[in-house]
């Protein structure tokens, strides 16, 4: 059977609607799992399904434009690419930095859950060990190439779906209106905006089927239907998981722990039921398709960044099966850090702080796109235009402000490191410029004769 044809630059073009369906919901299912309930700690149940309407409303909108960018411009470096050409090297750089905060500081959120859930199982296994165990395996995983990596995630997200259903299926019938509303949290707009970085959780990440569109065959057919069905699927999963785990039982015990559908279901059916303990289990499947689809995004960014000189050029060199393997390695490297120094909040809000400063970024490059080239060839145009990006843009300039505001300190954090790498990047550039017009002088015209 013939290969997949390739990129020139040696990426295959493999994958097909079903792969990404299966990489969009994969990058997010976690989400479901564990870390959107820190939203109820803040805002509760009822203030918290609020703040989950707003996110909703925000990345409906938000997919319908970000296809236009990736239909029209099908590069690896995603948001990297429609900024950079849309407001050259400095907002590519932007776009890049904010891209790589995001999914750089998802996988480590994603693996302090999946250690806390072996942890539920076998108590005696510390958290951290299974946390750094799964950079590794995952990252080896990753090495195989696109084509088996993509297959593995369609498995473990196919599984992952249905055991949401399942869990779905068990509480249901447990749940109570009146559990829900119990331990009232006033509801405000200061609790609401506070609990919007934990409503993003339920979606974040599934804009990095952009970093595979260089490995899609047909990207502007097939993209539109991965980010289709896929949000359709993440949203009906949010809502039914977050609405019936808060009508189960005291949503207080569930607010700060990082394995709240297993405890769930040990109050709905008991500690000692065979389904907590399975669900615990296959649990499992919904946080490594996320951890899994995560490593592709922040390697494949990485290796785009890299690629255009805004990183180390080895980092763009791909291996045998034409994978960067580089580039998986200096991201697992920086998750390793951050799970040696943070904690679940703090990760998922960082990530969640540069999803949303990449989120903006992409907005204004479509609104540039669509003033500056006109004639750009746009097989996916967002219906609506300019009122759903324009709603887009306030929700997330909302979101941001909110997230700013309530996290003033990893803020900083993220701002000095924009500034820092950025004030490098631009001594570097200057400096190759600088080398640049140096070589020219020396090309005299006796020397082109020779």
């Amino acid at each position: 059977m013939a290969s997949p044809p390739s990129t020139p630059n040696g990426l295959k073009k493999a994958l097909t609607p079903l792969h990404l369906w299966a990489i969009a919901v994969g990058l997010v299912i976690s989400g479901e799992y564990f870390g959107w309930n820190y939203g109820w700690a803040v805002a509760g149940p009822v203030g918290f399904l609020v703040a989950t309407v707003l996110v909703t409303v925000l990345y409906v909108t938000f997919i319908f434009s970000f296809t236009e960018l990736t239909t029209a411009i099908p590069q690896a470096g995603g948001p990297f690419a429609y900024a950079h050409r849309a407001f050259g090297p400095i907002g590519g750089f932007v776009a890049g930095y904010a891209t790589l905060v995001e999914f750089l500081f998802a996988p480590p959120a994603i693996a302090f859950a999946l250690g806390s859930y072996v942890h539920f199982l076998y108590p005696g296994v510390p958290v951290l060990y299974t946390a750094l165990g799964c950079y590794v395996a995952f990252t080896l995983i990753n090495l195989l190439g696109i084509k088996e990596s993509a297959t593995f995630s369609l498995v473990v997200t196919v599984l992952a779906v249905a055991e949401l259903l399942l869990f779905m299926g068990l509480v249901a019938p447990h749940f109570q209106v009146s559990n829900f509303l119990a331990h009232p949290v006033p509801v405000s707009a200061p609790g609401i905006f506070a609990a919007l970085p934990f409503a993003i959780w339920f979606y974040l990440a599934i804009e990095g089927v952009a970093m595979v569109a260089e490995e899609v065959a047909e990207p502007r057919r097939t993209i539109p239907r991965g980010y289709g069905y896929g949000l359709l699927t993440l949203v009906g999963l949010a809502l039914g998981v977050m609405v019936l785990t808060g009508g189960i039982g005291d949503w207080r015990q569930l607010s700060r722990i990082d394995y709240p559908l297993p405890e769930a279901l040990g109050m709905a059916l008991g500690k000692g039921s065979v389904w907590t303990r399975v669900f615990a289990s296959i649990g499992l499947f919904g946080l490594v398709a996320s951890f899994h689809g995560t490593i592709i995004g922040y390697s494949r960014q990485v290796f785009a960044l890299a690629r255009s000189g805004y990183l180390p050029g080895f980092l763009a060199r791909l291996n045998g099966r034409q994978t960067p393997h580089w580039a998986l390695v200096a991201g697992a490297a920086v998750g390793v850090v951050a799970l040696l120094t943070g904690t679940t909040d703090q990760v998922i809000i960082l990530s969640v702080l540069g999803a949303l400063v990449m989120y903006v970024i992409s907005l204004l490059s479509l609104f540039a796109l669509r003033r500056r080239e006109p004639e750009l060839v746009r097989p996916f145009a967002v219906p609506g235009y300019p009122a759903v990006p324009l709603v887009a843009l306030a929700l997330c300039l909302l979101s941001l402000g909110a997230l700013v505001y309530y996290n003033l300190l990893l803020s900083g954090v993220f701002l000095v490191g924009l500034m820092g790498l950025l004030g490098i990047y631009l001594v570097i550039a200057k400096g190759q410029k600088g080398r640049h017009v140096e070589r020219s002088r020396d090309i005299s015209p006796a020397s082109l004769n020779d």
